[in-house]
């Protein structure tokens, strides 16, 4: 384990890198997860998961010209695309729909609410980070950050509730074993439990505290550096705490205008949520978390994160009954922080040039009914759903496939959950080394035989 401990004890108290060193790996582990360098893109992938199925028409194709029952309640605003329009709660994304690729013709098979496109058969029950973990190595062998990351809104708002598990498991390895499941911060994972802070309770949370413990141990290293002879695995210890992992977690260090323009805390008062709505909760979740979320995911894949899973509790949800707020309220509470949480993704991704490196999936597991219920919502639906993309060296700027007048079905070629899964593999993968790699399970093989959104390629 790692072990921060108080002044007085030895070095040797002080930093422990035992058998279980970072997530389950020994140092010596480490070391050998570049061995997957070949087989890998140097690409990474954030999958914002859209929980509990966002609406089509008030997304990314909003109808305008349908009856009033089926068109977007919201409107629609012009993008960079000529002839293209979204839902007007998204005007950001509107700007930068030249950057993106809308796909308008994706199907997710069923109206359950459940973790699909995320977790399911296609991906033999495992979140696709542990797909890519078991190729790579469960952590970066550079900064010793964990290549499988989940995200829910307690890994950056301590009081939020917990991730929610009603659904399924977002953190599901499936057969490839809990070494590659996904780290959770703020979740009480594994890999925190190996990373033991052992400072008074009444400055745990004090970073000041926490700094000038790793301070103190930078020099205790610099100092024994300087008698000539370092252990080349100590030396990796040490670099791999002093080094990526911390950096990568502390939003503090990025300047104070890019943390401003991710911020969707302030988007909506509280108390203009309406208290009726049994969901409240989950709307503030998202509003006062989503923004920092995805802050945290762009500088996670730039220290070495190959997937990154981003979500709040379930908030897509639009029925207009006694838990969910109709269709035009829940735009507003939802719509809006997704809006200004992804465009600054964007926006960041890309003054950085890492747009040919990383790729943004968004959607959820179903999209909505083509008619308004009698309320003002729209019930479950699985002939359609949006989904939107963004980087990864892929093509962008273009609407894929068509739906049909009501928005209800596909009217060209049907882009499946298993063509999304397949474009995922292509994107961490050299797919045709993969297929021939040695000691590879069945299941990764058979993963580089899916079909692929051929129009991003």
């Amino acid at each position: 384990m790692l072990s921060f401990r108080e002044p007085g004890r030895s070095r040797r108290e002080f930093l422990r890198v035992g058998g279980l060193a970072l997530g389950g790996l020994t140092l010596a582990d480490l070391a050998r997860a570049g061995d997957a360098g070949n087989l890998l893109t140097g690409k990474s992938i954030v999958f914002l998961f859209m929980h509990g199925g966002p609406p089509q028409t008030e997304t990314f194709d909003p109808k305008m010209g349908a009856p009033s029952e089926i068109r977007s309640v919201t409107g629609e605003v012009k993008t960079s695309l000529p002839g293209v329009t979204y839902g007007s709660t998204f005007p950001l994304l509107a700007r930068l729909a030249h950057k993106t690729a809308v796909v308008r013709s994706f199907v997710t098979g069923d109206g359950n609410h459940d973790l699909k496109p995320l977790v399911c058969r296609d991906t033999f029950g495992a979140n696709p980070g542990s797909i890519f973990s078991r190729v790579a190595g469960s952590n970066h062998p550079r900064t010793g950050v964990p290549t499988n990351i989940a995200l829910f809104p307690r890994s950056v708002t301590p009081d939020a509730q917990p991730a929610s598990r009603s659904f399924g498991d977002f953190l599901s390895s499936g057969r490839f074993g809990s070494a590659h499941a996904p780290f959770e911060p703020g979740g009480g994972g594994q890999l925190q439990k190996d990373m033991t802070l052992a400072i008074p309770k009444d400055r745990l949370g004090n970073r000041k505290e926490l700094l000038e413990r790793l301070d103190d141990l930078q020099r205790a290293f610099d100092t024994d550096a300087g008698g000539g002879e370092t252990d080349p695995f100590r030396e990796q210890a040490f670099s791999v705490l002093l080094g990526g992992v911390s950096k990568a977690f502390d939003l503090s260090a990025e300047s104070p205008a890019l943390i401003e323009r991710y911020d969707t805390a302030r988007l909506i008062r509280p108390e203009s949520v309406s208290p009726r709505w049994k969901n409240r909760k989950n709307y503030l979740d998202h509003q006062h978390s989503l923004g920092r979320q995805m802050l945290l995911a762009r500088k996670l894949c730039e220290a070495g994160c190959g997937f990154v899973t981003v979500t709040t509790n379930f908030v897509w949800d639009f029925h207009a009954d006694e838990n969910n707020a109709t269709v035009d309220e829940g735009l507003r509470y939802v719509g809006a922080p997704f809006d200004r949480a992804v465009s600054a993704f964007i926006e960041d991704v890309e003054s950085r040039g890492l747009g040919g490196k990383i790729l943004l999936v968004c959607c959820g597991e179903m999209g909505r009914t083509p008619k308004l219920n009698k309320n003002g919502g729209r019930d479950h639906w699985g002939g359609l759903a949006p989904l939107l993309l963004y980087g990864g060296g892929l093509k962008m700027g273009r609407v894929i496939g068509d739906s049909t007048r009501d928005a209800g079905e596909p009217n060209s070629d049907p882009v499946t959950i298993r063509h999304l899964v397949g474009t995922i593999a292509r994107t961490l993968f050299n797919v045709d080394e993969l297929r021939v790699a040695r000691g590879m399970p069945d299941e990764i093989i058979k993963l580089t035989e899916y079909e692929h959104i051929r129009e991003l390629f």
